[in-house]
């Protein structure tokens, strides 16, 4: 496994952008000071208006935690960039604030990398309730993710996701008004051409009421919108919807 040359420098950036997350951001934060290799966590706070700075202040003293905030709400997407440009691990991992790790997840993506040589690596997830307890459904990962098998189904959840730093920074997140991850995932791997997955729900994915993926009608037509962005034809980008919308069905029976 790749280890510090320091004790100051981390091998992971995990990357956590939060907007008034004040009930769940514990969870998420302690989950990531459980993982079992040098890192750091930057919270990026999007101008929250409740107690989320407040919650954070428990860890400001900790020589790992970094805690920035935006003058101005900004978007998921320029949260996580800004975490990006200020990391200093060889590694960026990202975590949403309502998510939470088991706590072998890094060290089990650090290992797989260096295996394969891949760039970027996922993980399985597990479907939490909004109170935290389990839906008693797992989304499974291949072990090999192609950018053609990513046209047609996004099975790589943002917050299971460990990349090489230098290629988050090749590719910072855009488009925030659809799925940017999902246009990040697919530029990275049309140029890198796949993506390593661990096939174990080491993500907790709590499916929080009012995220982007819960109003199935609106993810919908975000996800429409990727394939426009990534130039494909409208005709091209209705097959890829049509299997799209097959896998989601298929996802939650």
């Amino acid at each position: 496994m790749i280890k510090s040359t320091e004790k100051s420098v981390p091998v992971v950036s995990v990357i956590m952008p939060a907007y008034c997350a004040e009930k769940y951001i514990r969870q998420a934060v302690d989950s990531v000071l459980a993982q079992q290799v040098p890192l750091e966590v930057i919270v990026v706070d999007d101008a929250s208006a409740d107690g989320t700075r407040e919650v954070l202040q428990t860890y400001e003293n900790l020589p790992n935690f970094r805690y920035l905030r935006n003058e101005y709400n900004q978007g998921a997407a320029e949260s996580r960039n800004r975490g990006v440009r200020e990391a200093r691990g060889a590694y960026i991992a990202y975590l949403d604030a309502d998510d939470w790790w088991d706590k072998r997840k890094l060290a089990e993506q650090l290992k797989l990398l260096e295996k394969t040589g891949a760039v970027m690596c996922s993980t399985g997830r597990e479907l939490m309730k909004p109170d935290g307890t389990s839906m008693g459904k797992t989304i499974s990962v291949k072990d090999r993710v192609t950018y053609q098998e990513l046209l047609k189904h996004n099975s790589i959840n943002c917050s299971s996701v460990v990349m090489r730093r230098e290629v988050a920074l090749e590719f910072p997140m855009c488009y925030d008004q659809s799925h940017e991850d999902y246009i990040t995932w697919l530029k990275v791997l049309k140029k890198y051409g796949w993506c390593a997955g661990l096939n174990r729900p080491y993500l907790k994915c709590r499916l929080s009421e009012g995220g982007k993926s819960r109003n199935k009608l609106k993810s919908a037509r975000m996800t429409f919108q990727v394939y426009r962005y990534m130039g494909y034809s409208l005709g091209r980008s209705c097959l890829y919807f049509v299997s799209y919308a097959v896998h989601g069905v298929l996802k939650y029976l």
